[in-house]
């Protein structure tokens, strides 16, 4: 409720009211309003006992007028208190025997004659040798009426090959420097010179 506004309150005879301004004092479960209807002396009801309309009115589940004589009657101007009461819904559950049955069972047996076909089967085992090499295992297979199981047997196999382990890479690398030094070179020259003949002296004897 908002008490800035004309609140209208409407009984259960459809008699029209208005709360006195500024007569809820608070929003609490114990506030209570004053209600003034046209022709009548003020009654004082619980805001609890109002019931809120879709047009923004408010219904008073109570006859104004009955409120008015019992406060009369009394001769007081106390508030008068009406107790709220709500009706809640027990619910209790309990087993009751409605009757008992027995249960007999009787057990009957009957002779019949049963003619049933069996079925024999004979497993004959046959070792076929095969010795041949093979890369991975071979699935059972059937063929016709027969089952063929592999039977595998690892075996060593030595064998000697080649292997390359490593190249070893001699490389040449080619530089050219300069280093300037004082050598001594010999060198050989020939000198031809004529040499005169010699002159044979004879000395007399």
């Amino acid at each position: 409720m908002e008490s800035q506004k004309s609140v209208i309150v409407i009984d259960s005879t459809g008699r029209q009211g208005v709360v006195e301004s500024g007569s809820l004092v608070s929003m609490t479960s114990n506030a209570q309003v004053l209600i003034r209807f046209e022709n009548m002396q003020p009654i004082t009801v619980p805001i609890e006992m109002l019931v809120l309309r879709t047009d923004g009115r408010y219904d008073l589940p109570l006859n104004a007028a009955e409120l008015t004589a019992k406060a009369s009657q009394d001769g007081t101007n106390q508030p008068m208190v009406f107790p709220v009461i709500e009706e809640e819904v027990l619910i209790n559950k309990r087993q009751v025997e409605t009757g008992k049955v027995r249960i007999k069972k009787v057990v009957q047996e009957k002779q019949e004659l049963v003619d049933i076909p069996l079925l024999k089967e004979e497993v004959e085992i046959k070792r076929v040798p095969i010795n041949r090499p093979v890369d991975s295992p071979i699935a059972v297979r059937k063929e016709g009426d027969t089952l063929i199981l592999s039977l595998l047997e690892e075996v060593l196999v030595v064998q000697k090959q080649l292997l390359l382990k490593e190249e070893v890479h001699i490389i040449t690398k080619r530089s050219e420097h300069h280093q300037p030094e004082q050598v001594t070179l010999r060198r050989e020259e020939v000198t031809v010179e004529p040499v005169a003949p010699e002159t044979n002296h004879v000395q007399p004897s």
